[in-house]
């Protein structure tokens, strides 16, 4: 399996300020950055190769961590797809890389539950998410009938993300939308959303359809997954509860 982490992500303003640079892979959390986070995680989780797409400071990082850091991009979709061709037919685990309490344990279970899955993201349950990080900024939807927390890493099966770069970019742009993914799976899906009937199990068939691929939505992953860096809130939170860990 290859890793491949995504860190061209810029921020800027009170959250660049505060996390002390406008390149948020590099922030630090408790005594790491978040890419070193991300990168620990990938190869605890037995990846055989872990490429980095990112800038020049990302570079300097990186060396002799990873084995590959390609250059990135100002558009984040073409980043994205870098990070999708690094694959070269195997399997791939793609990362972004603003999750300060990932751990391969984690990506590890993820992994194991993805089964025959041609492409998997996870999902933690709400009640896991709001118990494991008490207080935290929302990160919560629901889907349908079931409140859940989305992952920030994708599965690909061996030979899959080199089929679907294309799609595979806008569905992993769309991850934290319903709604926007839903218009990229069709007007039945639209409908659904609005009279809100959409559940997680008609987002999987429907991609399963239009893809022709095993689409699997991964429940009961760790909510580890799932909580990133989006505001200065996010960030707030991460480093007050890394402060307040044991051997802090």
């Amino acid at each position: 399996m290859i890793a491949a982490i995504t860190a061209g992500g810029r921020v800027a303003g009170e959250l660049a300020a505060a996390l002390g640079t406008d390149v948020k892979a590099l922030a630090r959390v408790g005594n790491r950055t978040l890419l070193e986070a991300a990168v620990a995680a990938a190869r605890e989780a037995g990846a055989a190769r872990i490429v980095v797409v990112g800038g020049a400071e990302v570079r300097a990082h990186c060396a002799g961590r990873v084995d590959l850091v390609v250059a990135e991009s100002s558009d984040g979709r073409e980043n994205l797809r870098r990070a999708l061709e690094a694959a070269q037919g195997d399997a791939l685990l793609l990362s972004t890389s603003d999750l300060p309490f990932v751990d391969g344990a984690a990506v590890r279970a993820f992994l194991a539950a993805c089964g025959d899955a041609d492409v998997a993201l996870p999902l933690a349950r709400a009640d896991d998410y709001e118990r494991a990080y008490p207080g935290a900024p929302p990160h919560v939807t629901r889907v349908g009938r079931e409140r859940v927390a989305n992952g920030s890493v994708v599965y690909f099966a061996p030979g899959v993300a080199p089929r679907m770069l294309d799609v595979a970019t806008r569905l992993f742009a769309a991850r934290k939308s319903l709604l926007r993914m839903a218009s990229l799976l069709g007007p039945a899906l639209l409908a659904r959303f609005a009279l809100g009937t959409l559940g997680v199990g008609h987002v999987e068939a429907r991609a399963q359809t239009v893809l022709g691929l095993r689409a699997r939505a991964v429940r009961d992953a760790s909510p580890a997954l799932c909580y990133d860096i989006d505001t200065l809130a996010d960030y707030a939170y991460a480093v007050a509860r890394a402060a307040s860990a044991p051997g802090a």
